[in-house]
């Protein structure tokens, strides 16, 4: 089950950085490729405002 980033990113990039795969996209609200997200969390870790959950 792949990562979600909901509204509540505030576009800080600290995420980006963190994903082994180049899964997350920029932009207002950054998104992750679903295809691609290998589920290992790292990014949810890291985001300061818990942006980030795996998607129901």
């Amino acid at each position: 089950m792949a990562y979600k980033i909901s509204e509540d990113c505030t576009a800080c990039g600290t995420c980006i950085d963190e994903c082994p795969v180049e899964a997350i996209s920029p932009g207002d609200i950054y998104k992750i490729d679903p295809n691609i997200c290998t589920d290992c969390g790292s990014c949810a870790d890291v985001c300061p405002v818990s942006a980030i959950a795996p998607a129901n």
